[in-house]
């Protein structure tokens, strides 16, 4: 009886979905969001996106190659990770820093540690941790959607005008920090849910984001658990900051739909392999991410707190299964 159990790591999906199915959907459901990007940033994310995929890709073969396993190419999160660490890099980003962070991502984070449903830490997350630990300058140069100025000038010290159309949040930490006026970052809001605003390539557009996360809901490739608790969480943390502070804290719904934080919600909090696999671990995970991102955008010297809150509560995710165990089918077994 024991020699047909079959022992594996996450992802355990109790729906008849291959992982094939799942990265598929998530790829799909990304699309509205890659269309953004490239509407907004042309050329520059075109190739920044298909540098990411393609160097994932790559990697990963010859990780296979190298550890001598079956082509593991076909079930496609490596094309996923691909894609959420471009989403996650400024549009400017010279491809070879592209190629280093993917690489990372994928021999590092993910294959190292024996592949697909092996790894703690979200790939993408973790690579981008480490890309702005080597190259800050680098992933802190933003470009000027060409839909604002079509030579998409990079904001500088020099080049201030272009500022408050491109970094919303950027304008909201510089409010808090007494050196702007927060009616300028509350000013980006409709900016911000179409897309019209610089920062990284997967916050260009809230409305693209949604899209595709409704997608994923609709095809029940993720639950509404994790993106509810996510979204809830900082938009509870947003409003109590706000309405003590007006004049110093931005609108709650900028921090909603401005930054990471709805790819967040819908794509990379919703990772299998590192979220909690029950459902109040998925509100735990969620809300503690949804407050940490909120907690370093509030308090702390960052615009965005999105990478870190995720990779922490990646950290925390083994505590919380431990914490909230699923109940076996039958029911809790009788002690004798």
């Amino acid at each position: 009886m024991l020699s047909k159990i079959t022992v594996s790591p996450a992802p355990h999906i109790s729906q008849k979905l291959s992982t094939q199915r799942v990265m598929g959907d998530v790829i799909i459901g990304l699309l509205p969001a890659m269309a953004a990007a490239i509407w907004f940033f042309r050329l520059q994310a075109a190739l920044v996106i298909l540098t990411c995929v393609t160097a994932c890709m790559a990697s990963e073969w010859i990780c296979g190659v190298i550890r001598k396993k079956e082509n593991s190419l076909w079930d496609l999160s490596a094309v996923v990770a691909g894609l959420i660490l471009a989403f996650s890099l400024p549009p400017a980003i010279p491809l070879w820093a592209a190629v280093i962070g993917s690489a990372f991502a994928i021999v590092i984070c993910k294959m190292l540690f024996g592949g697909l449903g092996a790894n703690i830490f979200n790939p993408a997350m973790a690579a981008r941790a480490f890309l702005t630990a080597s190259f800050g300058m680098l992933m802190t140069t933003w470009t000027v959607p060409a839909t604002v100025d079509s030579a998409m000038p990079h904001i500088s010290a020099t080049n201030t005008a272009t500022v408050t159309q491109a970094t919303p949040l950027a304008w909201a930490k510089s409010a808090i920090k007494g050196k702007a006026e927060v009616t300028e970052a509350n000013g980006l809001l409709k900016n911000t849910f179409w897309g019209n605003v610089g920062g990284c390539l997967g916050e260009t557009s809230s409305l693209a984001l949604l899209i595709g996360g409704v997608y994923l809901l609709i095809r029940r490739t993720i639950t509404f658990h994790i993106p509810a608790a996510v979204l809830i969480a900082a938009g509870v943390f947003a409003a109590v900051f706000y309405f003590v502070n007006p004049d110093k804290y931005s609108d709650p719904l900028l921090h909603l739909f401005g930054g990471g934080m709805l790819i967040c919600a819908f794509f990379i909090a919703t990772d299998p392999v590192t979220a909690p696999l029950s459902i109040k671990g998925m509100w735990i995970f969620g809300a503690g991410a949804g407050a940490l991102i909120m907690l370093i955008r509030l308090a702390g010297e960052y615009p965005e707190g999105v990478m870190y809150a995720i990779l922490i509560m990646n950290a925390v995710t083994p505590l919380i299964d431990r914490a909230c165990k699923l109940v076996p089918a039958g029911g809790k077994p009788h002690v004798q």
